[in-house]
Formats: structure tokens, sequence, C-alpha cells
């Protein structure tokens, strides 16, 4: 299964991998000890998470139900073996019987084979593999359309991981500042340069960051649950990641929103899968309206008849011979109380409504584009906002305790820079896992998630200059 998740970005060929592809029943199994990527975790996940599986199993279903279409082009060939025993009255006249009837019993044995073939039709056969193989290429689409969903749900939960991770990372170094500005005040106080209050406050300054590191390792903790769940493994808390911290940021857009809106329209798979809906059920029109005209039919059996009869009055013979028949019939209902009147109105409903979800999907393709489109052009604003401030809040922070300690401002001003500092600690923590998934949103949202074209986003990484190292 994860084969085919690997090397179908088609639909027909996701389809057709599905088709003789054997699923496996075993369910990976993390170690703890290991850090795994962001590749590793899709790849895992696209073998153990449900819904991967039964959008799998549904693929297979439907290429399934187009060999049994198919088959509708073949004849039935059958085999019967009747035995049977049968005692009947035959009248006759007084003369030649003389209680005016005979007592017939007559034993049977008569292996048969029978052939049935539907000759003609009218394309009621070719439409229906028509519209079992529209439905085999939805199906594919669909299971791409799995795949890339999980992968996206682990790519999310992944990097709000990596953000509760980086955010614990921020409230351990927020707790090391409020000590720092609680030892400067009492020490400080010590020196008569400080007093109670300000030594309070500073306390109270420590104790906030003692609760804010505690709420961020719960809520670390709580992020390793969600992302095992949406692995399809056991939900634990017992994994590592590698947040490849210092890999470089996407920070550059390689097309377009028109680009991108072209793209999505040809290649997301859900916009695919309803479009072989409406092929679906134009086939399935063209069946219902086959239905009004008539059908030619062959049937033909041969079989070996063999029977030994008895009466109570006089003698019948014994006979073992081969016997057939053939015929060829026309087929035609003139009436069915509006069957296939019904059916006909019910198939043309269905493409009405598979016609109308396409626009609605492709209204919502749109926007999810444009949104995607905009918000990643949002992060990279506040990733580099976010650089800036924490830099200028550094400063800042370290400017204030040094003129605390040598008296030139007060506490408040110290704990306010503290403050800030913190803030800008999460926010470049949230900023930069942000970018990384609004990046990956605006792959899945154009349908280039798990694809080989090219990224929608690139990172611009300089070129170094001469004599310096590449």
């Amino acid at each position: 299964m994860a084969q085919c998740a690997g090397i179908s970005s088609t639909p027909g060929a996701a389809a057709d991998c599905a088709a003789h592809a054997v699923a496996s029943d075993t369910v990976a199994k993390l170690d703890p000890a290991h850090p795994y990527t962001l590749a590793e975790l899709i790849d895992i996940a696209e073998q153990n998470n449900p819904r991967t599986r039964i959008a799998w199993e549904r693929a297979k279903q439907r290429a399934d139900e187009l060999g049994v279409a198919k088959s509708a082009y073949y004849p039935v060939l059958a085999g019967v073996a009747a035995f049977s025993d049968e005692r009947i009255i035959n009248p006759f006249p007084k003369p030649l019987s003389p209680r005016g009837y005979n007592l017939v019993e007559v034993p049977a044995v008569v292996p048969e084979v029978t052939l049935d073939y539907l000759l003609f039709d009218f394309g009621k056969r070719g439409a229906k593999v028509d519209a079992a193989t529209a439905e085999k290429l939805a199906a594919g689409a669909n299971f791409i359309q799995a795949n890339q969903q999980i992968a996206f749900t682990v790519a999310s939960a992944y990097y709000k991981l990596l953000t509760q991770q980086e955010r614990l990372e921020a409230a351990q170094q927020t707790l090391k500042t409020a000590q720092t500005t609680q030892d400067a005040a009492e020490a400080q106080l010590l020196n008569g340069r400080s007093t109670i209050p300000d030594v309070l406050n500073a306390r109270a300054e420590a104790s906030q960051a003692v609760f804010d590191l505690e709420s961020a390792d719960g809520d670390e903790k709580i992020a390793r649950v969600t992302l095992t769940e949406a692995i399809g493994v056991e939900p634990s808390p017992d994994i590592t990641i590698d947040g490849q911290k210092s890999a470089p940021l996407p920070d550059e857009l390689t097309m377009p929103i028109d680009a991108l809106i072209a793209r999505a329209m040809a290649d997301r798979p859900d916009l695919m899968a309803q479009a072989e809906e409406i092929r679906a059920a134009d086939d399935a029109i063209r069946s219902a309206r086959s239905e009004y005209l008539p059908k030619i039919l062959l049937s033909a059996n041969a079989a070996q008849t063999s029977i030994w009869p008895t009466v109570d009055y006089g003698q019948l013979g014994n006979a073992s011979e081969p016997t057939w028949s053939a015929a060829v019939a026309v087929e035609w209902r003139l009436f069915d109380g509006g069957a296939r009147k019904n059916e006909l109105a019910s198939a043309r409903s269905q493409k009405r409504t598979a016609q109308d979800e396409l626009r609605e999907k492709r209204d919502r393709t749109t926007r999810e584009v444009w949104t995607a489109y905009i918000a990643f052009r949002s992060a990279m604003r506040k990733q580099q906002a976010a650089v800036s401030l924490l830099d200028s809040a550094n400063s800042s922070y370290s400017a204030s305790l040094e003129a605390y300690k040598y008296g030139v401002k007060n506490l408040i001003d110290v704990v306010t820079a503290e403050r800030q500092l913190a803030q800008a600690r999460y926010s470049s923590v949230s900023a930069r896992s942000q970018l990384l998934l609004e990046a990956v949103d605006l792959e899945f949202s154009t349908g280039n998630l798990l694809r080989s074209q090219t990224p929608a986003t690139k990172t611009s990484i300089p070129k170094p200059q001469i004599g310096q190292p590449q």
C-alpha cells in the first residue's frame, strides 16, 4: 500500500496498483530512541493510518467492480445434473387397458451443459463498463487525495509538536531570565538600592515563568500524542522527531497566484475524482436509455438423457440419448410500471448533482489556494518581523538589566523588558513553524503534495563570494 502511495501520481496508476497490491496487516511500532524526520513519519502514516487503508480498499473494490462489468461481454456456461423419478397416470381405452389407465414410473438422469449469451443490447454493457472505469479512476484519485490529506495532517501535527518543543525551550530560557532578574533584585536589596516590593515583584515573575514552563511541558507531551495518532500507531508520547532547526526556511514563491490556481485545477485529486463522477453519471444515463431498446439473447443446452420407464401393464423401452436445444430470442420490455423512466430521471439528477459538486469544489479550491497564498506571504513577513523583534527585545532586556544594576533604571523597566523578551521568543517560535506549515499548506491546496513537480516555494540561499567554500 505504501508502495502504491509512493509511485502512483495519477488516478489510473493508483487504481491499478491498488488492484494488485496486498495490504499488510501489521501495525508499525515507533522507536523512541530514533529521531524521525517528517518524510519518515509520512511514510509510516501511509501504511498505518486507517483512512489511507480505507481509501486503498475502496480503490481495490472499484477495480473488482470493473471486472464484474466486463464479464457481461462473455457467455455464461453452467453445468447441471438432474436426477428425477416421476410417477404418472395415463388414461387408456379399456380394450387396451383393463382399468382404463396405465400407471407409469420414469426414473431419469440428465447431465446437462447450458449456455446463455447476450449478443446485443444497444450499448448497455458498454455504458456499465465505462461507468465502472470512471468509478475506478475516481477511487484512484480519492486514494491519492487520502494520502495527501494524511501527509498534510502528519505535517501539521509534526510542526505543532516542533512549535511546542521550541516553546518549551523558550519557556526554559524565560525562566532563566526571570531568575536572573530576581537575583539582580535581591542583590540590589542587599546593597540598599532596591526595595522589598521590587524583590517580591521579581519573585512573582519567576513563579509565573515556572507556571508557563509546566504548561509548555504539558502541551509538548500532548502534541506528541497527537502526532502518533495522526501517524496511525498507538497514541503515546514516546516519539522523538528531528526538528532540523538548522534547515533554511522558505522565503520565496516560485510562481504567481494565477499559475498556482491553474495548477490546482489541473492536479488536485479531489477535482479529478469529481470529474470522473460526472463521466460515470453520463454512462449511467446511457445505460438507463438502453433499457428502452430490445436485447438479443442466445440460449442453448446439450444433455445426455437417460430414462428407465416402467408401467403396470405392457412394456416400455429404456433410452440413453444425447439431446439438445438452441434458441435466439429478442426480449423487449413494453411496460414496466415506470421503472425505466424513473431510473433515467434518477441518472440525470445524479449528473446534475455531480456537476454542481464540481462547481462547488472548484470555487472552494480557488478560495483555498488564495488563502494559502496570502497566509504564506503573511508568514514570511511575520517571520522577518519576529527575528527583528527577538533581537530588539533581547538587546532591550540586556540594557535594562545592566542599567538597573547601576541604579539608572527601576525594576519595573526590567520586568517590562523581560516580558517583552518572553513574548518575542514565543512569537519567533510560532512564526518559524507557521512559515513551514504554510509552505506545506500551499503545496497541499494546489495538489502538489507528495508529487515531484516544481514546489510552489523555495529557499533563497545566497551565493558564496569568491574565495569562500560552497
